[in-house]
């Protein structure tokens, strides 16, 4: 079974601001995170996948009829404990091989925000690194490239939830934010060399 403190935040809830406020980080995290981790353990109990740690459960699950509201929940819970690893407010210089990649950072970001604003309702925007290889990818509702066999390196979340007490309805400007104030470039770096 899954728990909450087996996903803190990795910073301070005062740390994003201004660009996340505090009631949204907890919202977020306490609350929609809270529900994904407490709708999936009951979902799990007494199945094969309550054995499985959480990318098993997904894997296993995503081509399962059966098995949609355990998908759901599980991808839910791993998309958001990554998304909020991707925050950080440190050095917010793109690091060179995606500069290289995509043919400068002003070239990935506005590839990156024409990719979040094609994801008509709730979904996510990823950056994916498979053999060497960049992709920046939309998935909608809980999907996640890990699913799909891909490596996720950095996500950003589009529900809702993720930005309208801050933005409302101005939701390109929360992606603006976020690739120009919000994204952990460790973390990204980190995760393209594992």
């Amino acid at each position: 079974m899954f728990n909450l403190n087996d996903f803190p935040l990795p910073f301070r809830e005062t740390d994003l601001v201004p660009y996340m406020s505090v009631e949204t980080v907890r919202l977020h995290h306490d609350k929609h995170l809270g529900g994904y981790i407490a709708n999936l353990n009951k979902l799990i109990a007494d199945t094969k996948y309550a054995d499985m740690d959480l990318r098993e459960i997904i894997v296993n699950s995503a081509h399962d009829a059966s098995a949609q509201k355990i998908f759901n929940n599980a991808a839910q819970v791993f998309n958001h404990e990554f998304f909020f690893n991707c925050l950080g407010r440190g050095n917010n210089t793109v690091p060179d091989l995606i500069t290289d990649a995509f043919g400068g950072a002003a070239e990935f970001k506005e590839k990156f925000k024409s990719v979040a604003a094609d994801v008509f309702g709730s979904g996510w925007v990823w950056l994916t690194y498979d053999n060497k290889k960049f992709e920046i990818l939309a998935t909608q509702n809980a999907d996640t490239p890990i699913a799909h066999r891909k490596k996720p390196v950095l996500t950003l979340d589009l529900w809702e939830h993720a930005y309208y007490l801050d933005f409302q309805n101005r939701r390109a400007d929360f992606v603006d934010v976020f690739l120009n104030g919000l994204i952990d470039w460790k973390f990204v770096i980190d995760n393209m060399n594992m």
